[in-house]
C-alpha cells in the first residue's frame, strides 16, 4: 500500500503568453508539469515560454494543435504517457495555458489524498442536452474536418465502435493515474479507435469521456471517479465559443465560487486569464491562497529611495530558474 502523499503531475497545454505559462509553471511549485506547446507557435514564443524553466518541468514533443482538432487529444494523451513514466503521482491533472490554481499545493494534495484512487471528471453519457438537438450524437456518427475554426461536416453516417460508451465532457480534468494509464492503453491499442476520432468533431470533448465511460476499456470508473469539475469558469451566459478572459472585476463570483460556505467541493482551478488582462486579478489570487510566495513578498517589498552610494555596488542578482532576466 502506498504511503507517499497525494500528489499531481500537470499536463499544460499552451500555445501563447509565455509570461502566464511562467507564472502558472510557479503557481504549480512543487508539482511535475508537462509542458506542451503548440508546434505552431513562433520560435521566439517558444524559447519566452520555456528557456531556463526549473527541472520539475518537462517539454512534450510538440505537436501542432488548434481549434477542434484530433491533435488536442494526441498532446494530452503525450502528456499522461510522460507523467506516468517519470512520477509516481497519484493523479494527472489537465491544464491549458491560460488555467491557474485556486489552492495552494497543501490544499491541492489533500483534497486528493481523500481521494487517491479517484478522478475528477464530469463525464456525459450521449445524447448530452447540453450539445444540441440530437445530443452531440452527429459529433461521432458523422465525419468531421476543423478548417478555420469552422465545421466540415460529410453528411454519411458511419459505423461505430460497438463495444465503446459514448460520452462527452471537457478536457479539464484530474485523472487517477490507473485512469490515466487506461487511456494511454486504448490509445496504444486500439488504433481502429484512434481512426475513428481522428474524424470525430472536437475529439477532446469525447475521446477520453468515451474511454472512460466504457466498461471494457476502463472498468469500474463508474465508481471510480467524482463527478464534480475542479474547475470555475466565467462563463457569462453570452454565445460564445470559448470562456471569457477574467480581470479584476470578475473577483468577487471568482473567490466565491472557491471559499463559498455552500460550496460542497471547492474548485481549485480556475481560467480563462492572461497577463494582459488579468495581472491584477492573479495578484490578488496570489495572495488570497499563498501562491508563489517569493513573488508576493518582493512585489510587497518597499522599494529603497534613491540616495548617494555608501559603499562599493553590488553585482547584480542571476535571474531566478525559470525565469527571463529583464
Amino acid at each position: 500500500m502506498a504511503t507517499f502523499p497525494a500528489a499531481p503531475a500537470c499536463i499544460v497545454l499552451a500555445h501563447e503568453d509565455p509570461r502566464h505559462v511562467r507564472r502558472l509553471v510557479e503557481a504549480l511549485d512543487p508539482f511535475p508539469v508537462f509542458l506542451h506547446c503548440d508546434a505552431k507557435t513562433p520560435e521566439s514564443v517558444f524559447r519566452a515560454m520555456t528557456d531556463g524553466l526549473p527541472d520539475r518541468v518537462r517539454l512534450l514533443p510538440r505537436i501542432s494543435t488548434g481549434w477542434a482538432k484530433w491533435e488536442n487529444v494526441a498532446a494530452e494523451v503525450s502528456g499522461y504517457r510522460a507523467a506516468l513514466a517519470a512520477t509516481d503521482a497519484t493523479h494527472v491533472a489537465v491544464l491549458t495555458g491560460s488555467d491557474y490554481p485556486l489552492a495552494n499545493p497543501a490544499e491541492v494534495t489533500a483534497l486528493l489524498e481523500a481521494h487517491r484512487e479517484e478522478s475528477f471528471v464530469a463525464v456525459h453519457p450521449l445524447p448530452y442536452e447540453a450539445w444540441g438537438r440530437d445530443g452531440g450524437r452527429a459529433r461521432i456518427r458523422y465525419r468531421h474536418w476543423a478548417w478555420r475554426k469552422h465545421m466540415l461536416r460529410l453528411p454519411l453516417p458511419r459505423r461505430v465502435p460497438r463495444d465503446v460508451v459514448f460520452a462527452g465532457g471537457s478536457q479539464l480534468k484530474v485523472l487517477a493515474r490507473h485512469h490515466a494509464a487506461s487511456v494511454v492503453d486504448a490509445f496504444d491499442r486500439r488504433p481502429d479507435l484512434v481512426r475513428f476520432w481522428r474524424r470525430a468533431w472536437i475529439a477532446d470533448e469525447s475521446f477520453v469521456p468515451s474511454v472512460l465511460s466504457s466498461p471494457a476499456l476502463t472498468p469500474g470508473f463508474a465508481e471510480e471517479h467524482v463527478a464534480h469539475p475542479l474547475w470555475w469558469i466565467g462563463w457569462d451566459g453570452s454565445a460564445r465559443k470559448s470562456p471569457p478572459w477574467l480581470s479584476l472585476p470578475d473577483a468577487e463570483r471568482l473567490l466565491a465560487r472557491r471559499t463559498g460556505s455552500d460550496v460542497d467541493l471547492p474548485h481549485v482551478f480556475a481560467r480563462k486569464f492572461s497577463t494582459e488582462r488579468s495581472s491584477d486579478l492573479l495578484d490578488l489570487v496570489d495572495e488570497a491562497f499563498g501562491l508563489r510566495p517569493e513573488a508576493v513578498l518582493a512585489a510587497a517589498a518597499p522599494v529603497a529611495s534613491a540616495g548617494p552610494a555608501s559603499g562599493p555596488a553590488s553585482p547584480p542578482s542571476a535571474a531566478a530558474p525559470g525565469v527571463i532576466a529583464p
